[in-house]
């Protein structure tokens, strides 16, 4: 959810890129829940850190307490952020208290992203 607003809050002034320490699938309920606030995901594909090893970045933000336990370091990462969001994929409960997760994550996400734009001069 995070390179999709990325995309669509920064148009071209940022290249986003998403990866995870055990990528699976994106989650359709985060590209429904994506698609309810007009950003499209499900172009997307759920990619290992590996694929990127070594590649400069300007930033690296990890996005739930778990990826900065098991990633302390990112090699060619310039500015490291962390985000401490839960993983809305490993909730339970029904389908609409597993959806509200999924919003709630997303638009805490908007907020940061749109907060570190805002802070950010062109790339």
């Amino acid at each position: 959810m995070a390179e999709g607003w990325l995309r669509h809050l920064a148009g071209d002034r940022f290249e986003a890129h998403s990866a995870g320490a055990e990528p699976t699938v994106v989650r359709p309920l985060a590209i429904r829940v994506m698609a309810e606030v007009g950003v499209d995901i499900s172009h997307q594909r759920s990619k290992a850190l590996e694929a990127y090893r070594g590649e400069p970045f300007d930033y690296v933000i990890m996005v739930c307490d778990d990826a900065a336990e098991r990633c302390p370091v990112f090699l060619g990462g310039g500015t490291r952020l962390h985000w401490p969001l839960p993983d809305p994929s490993r909730g339970g409960g029904t389908q609409e208290e597993r959806s509200q997760v999924f919003r709630s994550v997303r638009d805490r996400l908007r907020r940061l992203i749109a907060q570190l734009l805002s802070t950010s001069g062109p790339a």
